[in-house]
């Protein structure tokens, strides 16, 4: 399946518009071995206009058949190519951006691809229980490999130190991994799944 790129998108935003739509399919815990639980997931990239993708992912714990069984997870956030911000660019809180994008050309975005020949990438990713992840990474054509910078957890929140996830696009499913270093244990597989996009 081609990959289309919407006329309006902002132009800093064309490395990551293979991510963009809907995406749903199934999934394992841990190691994906024998007695690993089952999981279906639903994924949605979108963008406003803004120089970011809101990214948000619902989980459910499924039987081995697919048949949910009860809600696992939601998370949501926000990815971009890691840049410096500048006067054209909005926030902090509501303070307005220029009307034009920041970059506004292809030879704009061409100036971030970075010596490996991709470009370097941030998102910020929040879960329920207290927890916010910043990661910081790579986008080089369909494939991203993101690292935690940092893990933010409230007061309750159970034990959780850093992450790494891996994506790539392969004959246009969306393949995930998902390694986490949590409850005294350094890095491990925790989840992997593989997602059909169902709309664009």
């Amino acid at each position: 399946m081609p990959i289309e790129i919407p006329t309006d998108l902002t132009p800093e935003l064309v490395p990551l518009s293979w991510l963009i739509g809907q995406w749903r399919g199934d999934g394992r815990l841990g190691t994906g071995e024998a007695g690993s639980e089952h999981f279906s997931q639903h994924v949605t990239f979108s963008t406003n206009g803004l120089p970011y993708l809101h990214y948000s992912a619902e989980s459910w714990l499924t039987d081995e058949e697919g048949v949910q069984l009860r809600p696992l997870s939601i998370e949501t956030g926000f990815w971009s190519l890691d840049r410096k911000l500048n006067d054209a660019d909005g926030g902090p809180g509501l303070i307005p951006a220029d009307i034009v994008p920041a970059l506004t050309t292809a030879d704009d975005v061409e100036k971030l691809r970075n010596s490996d020949g991709g470009f370097d990438l941030t998102a910020t990713i929040v879960h329920p229980g207290g927890i916010a992840e910043l990661y910081y990474g790579q986008i080089k054509g369909p494939q991203i490999r993101l690292a935690t910078d940092a893990v933010m957890r409230g007061a309750g929140s159970k034990d959780y130190t850093a992450a790494t996830r891996i994506f790539g696009l392969v004959e246009g499913d969306l393949f995930w991994r998902w390694d986490v270093a949590a409850q005294g244990s350094s890095l491990e597989a925790h989840a992997s799944a593989i997602l059909k996009r169902v709309s664009s």
